[in-house]
C-alpha cells in the first residue's frame, strides 16, 4: 500500500551518506499518528460547532439562533447561510476525523473559519482583549491538513483519486476555501 508519508527513502540515503544521525529519521508512523490527532481534534471541535448551529446541541442556538446571529452580521437568507455554516462544519469536521476527502473537508472548515474571522475580527490577537486566536488556530490547522493530506490511518486510502495526497490537491483545496470564503463575505451588505 502506497504511504502518504514523507519518503523514507530519502531519509535513509541522506543518513547513510553521513549528514544526520538515524535518530533525526521520523518514523513515518509517528508522521501518521501526528496527522490522526490533528484530523480528530479539529474535527471533533468542528462538528461540535456544526451540530449547536444546525441542532441547537451543546448551548447552541439551532438554525433560527444562528440565522439571527447571521441576519445580524448583514448575510443574505440567515436561514440557508446558518445551514451552509452548520453544514460545512459538521460535515467538514466528520470528513476529517474519518480522513475522507480530506482537503475538500479543510477546505470547507477553513472557508467557513474565515467568514468568523471576519465577522468578529476587532484588531486583537489575544482571546483576552477578545481577540481571535482560536479562529486562527483553527484556520491554520486545516490549511495545514489540506497541505499535508490525511496520513496513511485515514479513508482516504482508499480511494484512488485521493490516495496519493499531492500538494497541488491541498494548495487547490485552501485556494477554494479562500475564494468560497471571499465570496460570502462580499455578498454581505
Amino acid at each position: 500500500m502506497p504511504s502518504s508519508s514523507p519518503s523514507t527513502t530519502a531519509a535513509t540515503t541522506t543518513a547513510a551518506a553521513g549528514r544526520f544521525p538515524d535518530s533525526a529519521i521520523t518514523s513515518p508512523h509517528a508522521y501518521d499518528a501526528g496527522l490522526l490527532v490533528l484530523r480528530v481534534m479539529l474535527g471533533l471541535t468542528m462538528a461540535g460547532h456544526g451540530s449547536q448551529k444546525l441542532f441547537g446541541w451543546f448551548g447552541g442556538g439551532g438554525l433560527d439562533g444562528t440565522a439571527k446571529f447571521f441576519e445580524m452580521k448583514g448575510y443574505p437568507a440567515p436561514k440557508f447561510m446558518a445551514f451552509v455554516a452548520g453544514f460545512t462544519e459538521a460535515g467538514g469536521g466528520v470528513a476529517l476525523i474519518v480522513g475522507l476527502l480530506t482537503p475538500l473537508a479543510a477546505a470547507a472548515i477553513l472557508g467557513t473559519m474565515l467568514n468568523a474571522l471576519a465577522v468578529t475580527w476587532n484588531g486583537s490577537f489575544f482571546a483576552m482583549k477578545g481577540g481571535s486566536e482560536y479562529e486562527w488556530l483553527l484556520i491554520a490547522s486545516a490549511a495545514a491538513l489540506a497541505l499535508t493530506g490525511p496520513g496513511r490511518y485515514a479513508v482516504d486510502r482508499y480511494l484512488p483519486v485521493v490516495r496519493s495526497h499531492r500538494l497541488t490537491y491541498g494548495a487547490a483545496a485552501v485556494l477554494l476555501g479562500l475564494v468560497t470564503a471571499g465570496a460570502v463575505l462580499l455578498a454581505r451588505s
